[in-house]
């Protein structure tokens, strides 16, 4: 779907962390020996905010930063990029969180964080989607607004969209992670995890979007998916919330589904009544930091205007080919909001891959 033609796409709410990353000028080396590093905005309710908005669509964001020189300028990146940023709050007693991101030679990343407690405050009109993170879960009073605001949205019959994105360091421990990221799984309607795919220095030509839609008995026919993802991201996410399980193990994988799901995002999908695969594009992998946010971006982009797209294979398979290619384009630089290509961008990048 073209969203240039939509003047007035709904509105995506994404609630959550908002921070600086500084990304190390040179790959394959450890923090206390890089030489520089580059400053760029981060988190990743942030950067699916942007991105969504990078794609065509109408964004607002919700967090809590420092009242400090740092989380201003995260408010005007934002309100830059035509994120709706009234949602923020500037708290005086806390420091705008930082995290330090360790580049291997392969462009994947590790992170050190420093960082205080993170406090969410208010709701907007209710939105289309409603896209949060597991870090808003970790400490009071932030785990309670964020239960609260997801059980307004949803009692308001909004898409809740789910990245589990799980932060050990973070954490006090990771069976409480675990808990924690599973108390709200099963109130979700849209759920992204991730597992490892190559340390090759590209995505390949053929990296591809893989789905199967299988029709089930819930309002308006709206059918669920396994959609497999390959893509240079995290190869411990799936072991972690499966205890060390196979990740490449379709049983396993079932393990994450639950019956009111209406999109479950994984990088190996078992198989049912429709299969198919969306195409990816070939690039030079510099930092893979943003890559699945943009992918979500790119994603609930198109679902915002349209989740019948959820109905249909064909444009399923062209909404993933699009949000494929939006994860792809942004690995070529470093940092994850800088790095977000434009829908025009993404747009002739695929129109060359299919010439």
């Amino acid at each position: 779907m073209d969203c240039r033609k939509q003047r007035n796409p709904p509105l995506v709410v994404c609630f959550g962390e908002m921070l600086i990353d500084f990304v190390p000028t040179t790959c394959g080396i450890s923090l206390a020996e890089s030489p520089a590093f580059k400053k760029a905005p981060g988190g990743a309710p942030a950067n699916v905010a942007v991105g969504n908005t990078c794609f065509g669509g109408l964004s607002a964001f919700i967090g809590k930063v420092g009242e400090d020189e740092f989380g201003y300028m995260l408010a005007d990146i934002l309100k830059e990029n035509n994120v709706n940023n009234q949602g923020m709050y500037f708290d005086p007693g806390a420091l705008t969180a930082l995290a330090f991101v360790t580049l291997r030679s392969d462009g994947e990343h590790e992170f050190m964080f420093y960082s205080n407690p993170i406090l969410f405050t208010m709701i907007y009109t209710f939105p289309k989607i409603f896209r949060y993170g597991s870090i808003s879960l970790i400490t009071e009073p932030c785990k309670s607004a964020h239960t609260a605001a997801a059980k307004a949205a949803k009692d308001a019959g909004v898409v809740l969209s789910y990245d589990p994105n799980p932060r050990l360091p973070l954490w006090p421990s990771a069976d409480n992670a675990r808990e924690r990221i599973f108390s709200i799984w099963e109130t979700t309607d849209i759920i992204k995890v991730v597992t490892f795919f190559s340390n090759s220095d590209h995505i390949p030509t053929d990296s591809q979007v893989f789905f199967v839609l299988k029709k089930v008995d819930i309002p308006d026919t709206v059918f669920n998916h396994f959609v497999k993802i390959n893509f240079q991201i995290s190869e411990e996410e799936i072991s972690f919330l499966t205890k060390g399980e196979d990740p490449y193990d379709d049983t396993v994988v079932c393990k994450l589904y639950h019956p009111n799901l209406k999109l479950l995002l994984v990088t190996e999908g078992p198989m049912g009544e429709y299969s198919g695969r969306a195409k990816g594009i070939k690039v030079d992998a510099i930092d893979t930091t943003g890559a699945g946010d943009a992918f979500v971006a790119g994603i609930l982009s198109q679902l915002s205007i349209d989740l019948y797209i959820l109905q249909n294979e064909d444009k399923l398979r062209e909404s993933l080919m699009f949000a494929n290619s939006c994860g792809a384009l942004i690995v070529m630089e470093r940092g994850s909001i800088p790095a977000l290509p434009t829908r025009e961008v993404v747009f002739n990048a695929m129109l060359k891959c299919v010439a």
